[in-house]
Parts: C-alpha cells; structure tokens; sequence
C-alpha cells in the first residue's frame, strides 16, 4: 500500500502546476464583496493528497476589492523533494509541503510509542503506518492505513467538511468538523471547528494555522508589518538585516531575494484568547487582514520567504474519550489609503 500511495502522489505532483490545480476537486463560495476558492478532499483526484496537513478547508485563493490574497507560494512540485527547494528562479514543493491559503496541521499523536509498522495519527489525515524508527517527520509522506469518511455540506458562502475516523485495531477515534462560512455583505470569513474524540484513547495534539500569506503575489518586502497585543520576545529572533521586534510588531526591512529566510519564535503572549489577534499589513499592495481566534495560544511562530509570509499560532486541542472540544479564527481583509 505505501507503494501505491507513493505512485500516487508522485503522477499528481509530476503534473504541471497549472493543471494540478484545474484538474482538482473545488467548490467556490461567495457574498456580496468576497469570493473565495477551496480544494476539497479526495483520496485520487485531490489538489493536496500529502500526510502533513489537514486536507479539509484548503484554501486556494480569496479575492476581495481586487486584492487576492492567497495562492501557492511555490512555483513547481516534485515528488522527490521533502519540503522545498530553489532551483534557479523556481520554488519546487514536495507533496507535504505544497498547499495553498490558511490550512492547519495537527501534531502528529502516538508517534513515538508505535513500533515500526504500528500505526499513529494525524487529525485530517487519518491514521497512518510508522514505517521505521526514524524520528516522525511532517516532510515524510507516510501510509494511509485509514483516511476515515469524508462528507461535505456545500453552500453559496458556506461550506462544512465532516471527517469520521473509527480505528478499532488502534482505539482511535474521532468526529471532525470543519465550517468555512463569508459574512453576509462583509469582507469576514470565519473558520469553525468541532472535535469528538469517538475512541478508546486520549487525543494530545496541538493544531497551527499555517497561514500562507501570498498578497497579491507580490514579493514579501519592507512594506510588510506584523502587529501583536502583547511585547514580543524570542529565543529565536529573526535575521537582523531582514526583519527586526519593534515593541509589539515585528517589522520586515527589505526585499526578500534568493534564499532569503525569516524565522523566528514568538514569545510574550498570555494566557487569554485576547491575545489571539493578529494584524499583517503591506504599505505597498495598499492591503491587509487581521486573525483572531478564541482559545489561548500556546505557540507561535513566524516563517517567511520572498514569495510567502506565514505567521503560525498555534492551540491546544486535547481530547479526552468522550470529550468534545471547539475552536474558531476569524478573518477580516481590509484595503489600505492610496
């Protein structure tokens, strides 16, 4: 089956970009002032079919007041490439890595306990074959043993994602809800999730949102501001002539070219869901948004390349059996004074 899985993978990421992306399962929703493209599950047809992310809610693109605010950050796939790499003017993304928009990975749970060939889980993927005792990789594309059932609620500026996951051999078990919902003549989408936890074991994962900024597709430059509630601190602070902490907002200072990388961790926060508000402007496409969510934060993390700017926050989403658990972000796009 790994076999399989893998030749799978590989034929769809040996297609052009331009037909992955045509070729794919997708529903569009809308309202009066926002538009927005998603690709939906699907085990062989499927824009992402990898073992890193959760594979409902992808978001390929949004358009509002003729900005565009997401798309892929990358420029190629290759099935042999783990995460990504730059090849001349090219960004070739491997079959975890290459997605689109505000899309969300679960940590992987079980892991380390499984012996080779048992099985660990991922929430939106399902649960999977832990080949060797190679530390868990989110790179790695690993065997789906069981996907679960996926069903799908379409609307005109809805739509709702349902995966079932039973696991009788490993007494995992789960209900996952996804809704992606536009306000009614605003430019707001909001992200609701649902998480039962159906089986026999406890769920300790944390869940980020991997927000691929792709503004415009245009360049991640000077014109870029992050701003936070809270004083930032780092252990990991990014590189200084690229971008710098100014109080609450982290600030980028050129043009990012070639392989150019901002990485950085994010302290400061506490424990209130008020600190879950985020504001990423750019002076120079004249647009911005703002994240909020409404549980505590318990990372955070900023990655950035020339053609994408992801800030990562991340929650704790545990579960006991039985338990039921909710979180929900919300968006808000705005344009900025000529």
């Amino acid at each position: 089956m790994k076999a399989a899985v893998f030749t799978l993978m590989s034929l769809i990421s040996s297609m052009p970009l331009a037909a992955q992306v045509s070729s794919a399962p997708q529903w569009h929703i809308e309202n009066s002032v926002v538009k927005a493209k998603l690709y939906l599950p699907d085990a062989a047809k499927g824009f992402y079919r990898g073992t890193r992310f959760d594979w409902s809610g992808v978001i390929g693109n949004l358009e509002y007041a003729g900005h565009s605010y997401y798309g892929p950050w990358f420029t190629q796939t290759d099935p042999h490439i783990p995460d990504f790499v730059y090849r001349g003017p090219d960004i070739v993304a491997g079959p975890c890595s290459a997605i689109t928009g505000p899309v969300e990975e679960f940590a992987a749970v079980g892991y380390e306990e499984a012996k080779p060939g048992g099985t660990f889980l991922k929430i939106g993927v399902g649960v999977l074959r832990k080949p060797d005792d190679a530390p868990y990789s989110g790179y790695r594309l690993y065997e789906i043993v069981n996907g679960g059932k996926w069903s799908i609620r379409k609307n005109r500026d809805a739509i709702e994602f349902k995966q079932e996951l039973h696991d009788t051999s490993s007494g995992y078990g789960y209900v996952y809800l996804k809704k992606i919902s536009l306000a009614a003549g605003k430019p707001e989408m909001t992200i609701e999730h649902s998480f039962t936890n159906t089986g026999t074991r406890a769920i300790h994962s944390l869940v980020y949102d991997h927000n691929f900024l792709v503004l415009d597709k245009h360049v991640t430059d000077a014109g870029y501001t992050i701003t936070l509630p809270f004083t930032i601190s780092s252990d990991h602070p990014p590189d200084k002539d690229l971008a710098e902490f100014r109080k609450n907002q982290v600030v980028f200072l050129k043009t990012l070219e070639g392989e150019d990388r901002v990485y950085t961790t994010i302290q400061g926060f506490s424990t209130s869901p008020d600190d879950y508000k985020i504001r990423i402007e750019n002076t120079n496409v004249k647009a911005g948004m703002t994240i909020t969510g409404d549980r505590p934060l318990a990372r955070m993390a900023l990655w950035s390349i020339r053609s994408v700017v992801s800030l990562e926050p991340f929650v704790d989403v545990s579960a006991e059996p039985g338990s039921h658990s909710t979180w929900k972000y919300a968006y808000a796009y705005y344009t900025l004074p000529h």
